[in-house]
């Protein structure tokens, strides 16, 4: 079976993302869309995770709790999760490995950490779009130990891209999956990186404002609709 998704969506919670990035706007946005799973992938951040889950799951909408790192490589990885417990232990591990650099609001945005009713509760002090101290390959070990799966992200972009910033997929990550911007088809990247052809490939919205999620119009073919089902779909060619 076929099943919209957009595994890369940003809330509030991240500084370059708009405010009204809220749990509710985002699942109700995605349901009007027809999407049948999303994934919430802050930068650097799962604590906007519950609230979205929360919302999602009185109004049937599949969650994936996730995050996007950003690798001391300036390497974007899409970091994916079964649960929430695992996802905020993944949480302390990367804001602990994150510089004590303070985030200024007038510079860079908010960071606004809701509850499920949309109701500011708090906001990261630490500014979430820096450079982690975990390298690639430490944030897929993580990942994996924890039963989780990571995608690197937007490979096609001249900036905090695999290829863009180490030159290549190290073979060594045992990727089969990888993100594409809305903008390129697997066709067209196929074209300009040749060897891509042997990866799956997703596309997703990159979200930072509510228009910009996806429409019903990239898909995964599954079983049924699960974690394991998607996990398998993501390692596996």
């Amino acid at each position: 079976m076929k099943f919209a998704i957009d595994f890369h969506i940003h809330s509030a919670l991240s500084p370059c993302a708009d405010d009204d990035m809220t749990p509710n706007n985002i699942v109700n946005m995605a349901i009007l869309k027809g999407l049948d799973v999303i994934a919430l992938t802050d930068h650097n951040s799962c604590k906007n995770v519950n609230a979205i889950m929360e919302v999602a799951k009185k109004q049937g909408l599949m969650v994936i709790p996730g995050m996007e790192v950003q690798t001391k490589e300036e390497v974007h990885i899409l970091c994916l999760f079964k649960d929430l417990n695992i996802a905020m232990k993944f949480d302390e591990i990367v804001h602990n490995c994150l510089p004590n650099t303070v985030n200024e609001e007038q510079v860079f945005g908010r960071q606004l950490i809701m509850n499920s009713q949309d109701k500011i509760i708090g906001k990261e002090k630490k500014l979430l779009i820096s450079s982690c101290s975990l390298s690639i390959d430490d944030v897929f070990s993580l990942v994996r130990a924890f039963g989780g799966f990571c995608i690197p992200a937007h490979i096609d972009r001249t900036a905090y891209s695999i290829i863009s910033n180490l030159g290549f997929i190290p073979p060594s990550l045992n990727i089969k999956t990888v993100e594409i911007s809305k903008k390129y088809s697997p066709e067209s990247i196929i074209k300009k990186f040749p060897y891509l052809k042997n990866y799956n490939f997703i596309i997703s919205s990159d979200a930072h404002y509510l228009w910009d999620i996806s429409e019903r119009e990239y898909f995964i073919d599954i079983d049924y609709l699960s974690f394991t089902e998607i996990k398998r779909f993501i390692c596996n060619k």
